[in-house]
């Protein structure tokens, strides 16, 4: 009896020491995509019945900036997630702050064939320097929405200038309606002075606030507010500009192309328009959405499951379905031929994609997510506050410049 409890024993300790073929390794994947919550719910949900290596677990956490928050608290305290769909802005800041896994050494036996069937632009925005930090997947472009039964009972084309942005907004405005619901968030501004050919960081990564480009869109701004035919909001009334929008308060604005999902929840009165932004001097349109990001105190495990989780979404029938679900931009060109049928159903659902070719990329340093602030600020004031625009704007860069 005695012999056989040790060979028991014995046996425990060696079935111990063997791999557990049913352990899996969590990714934890925090974000904010909560119009599509249930699409990416799908997504990890297909991952894990694939493999058995990994279990991917989405959490939505809140928007960009609450999720940026938690994410800084949980690399403060070592509760970061596997996964991270950090903003672009963010994205850089975190890469200045080294918060973020290099994943070049997890990628390098990526066929050269997928890399090519990943346009150039969204491949390269994860790159710094020479070292990659991001993945693409949720990136999307700004376009012009509007509400396009109103549009059509006028007989309002969509306008292609600023100066007949400005006719159509006066047009557009009525006694119960105005014509553009104006928020004072970064990446409009952003991407009005790009269409102007302007840029609110100068290539040596400094602060261009007061620019000739800029001076001029904020100029159009504040007599678009002036005159009425604009509703004036500050970027902490984003939810509220909504709203406006799907009750049919204002006709225009200008926002991300994956916000649609989240429009046509509320303005189920009406068929939402989608045109491309406005151009002059030369057409630009930053990106918009996120990266993939690994964070720093992730184990190899956790990052391995990451990049394969990645991999696993930009297949083409996933890219596919996630693009119908979110109308980001499909980061695959070998996709485009399944979304056809998708894209024909609804025109303006294209845009985005037809903007790639005009792409610029947002400010490539992490002192803009600070920056940015001082901007929308400065924007509120001129709209809101009757400030002076060229002064406004000067202010900002000088605070821009004493915060580096």
């Amino acid at each position: 009896m005695r012999r056989a409890t040790r060979l028991t024993r014995l046996l425990i300790v060696l079935l111990c020491l063997l791999p557990s073929a049913a352990a899996q390794t969590t990714i934890e994947f925090w974000h904010s995509q909560d119009a599509t919550e249930a699409a990416i719910d799908e997504l990890a949900t297909r991952f894990n019945g694939a493999q058995d290596e990994f279990r991917v677990e989405p959490r939505y956490i809140g928007n960009y900036q609450e999720n940026a928050i938690r994410l800084i608290a949980g690399l403060r305290s070592g509760d970061v997630p596997a996964l991270f769909d950090a903003e672009l802005t963010i994205f850089m800041r975190l890469v200045d702050d080294r918060a973020l896994v290099e994943l070049d050494s997890y990628l390098t036996d990526l066929p050269v064939p997928l890399i090519a069937d990943i346009p150039e632009p969204m491949w390269e925005y994860g790159r710094v320097g020479d070292r990659r930090f991001g993945l693409p997947w949720s990136m999307s472009m700004p376009v012009l929405i509007y509400n396009a039964d109103v549009a059509r009972q006028l007989g309002v084309e969509p306008p292609t200038d600023w100066d007949a942005f400005e006719a159509t907004a006066a047009r557009l405005t009525t006694r119960n309606s105005t014509g553009y619901i104006d928020v004072a968030a970064a990446i409009v501004f952003e991407t009005m002075v790009a269409s102007r050919g302007g840029s609110l960081v100068t290539p040596d990564l400094e602060p261009n606030f007061d620019g000739p480009e800029a001076i001029a869109t904020l100029e159009m701004l504040q007599r678009l507010a002036r005159s009425r035919h604009s509703i004036p909001r500050s970027f902490a009334e984003l939810d509220r500009a909504l709203v406006d929008f799907a009750r049919g308060k204002g006709m225009m604005s200008i926002g991300s192309q994956a916000l649609i999902p989240q429009g046509e929840r509320f303005a189920v009165g009406f068929d939402i328009g989608v045109a491309p932004i406005p151009s002059a001097n030369g057409r630009g349109v930053p990106f918009t959405g996120a990266q993939l990001v690994v964070p720093q105190g992730t184990s190899e495990a956790e990052q391995r499951g990451a990049v394969a989780f990645w991999r696993f979404l930009i297949e083409p029938d996933n890219v596919r379905a996630w693009v119908e679900a979110s109308h980001f931009l499909p980061v695959r060109t070998s996709a485009v031929p399944l979304l056809e049928a998708w894209y024909a159903e609804d025109p303006g659902r294209r845009v985005g994609l037809e903007q790639l070719p005009d792409a610029v990329v947002r400010p490539q340093t992490g002192d803009y997510a600070l920056w940015q602030t001082f901007l929308q600020e400065a924007i509120e004031r001129v709209t809101l506050g009757g400030g002076d625009p060229a002064e406004e704007l000067g202010a900002a860069q000088r605070r821009a410049e004493s915060a580096r």
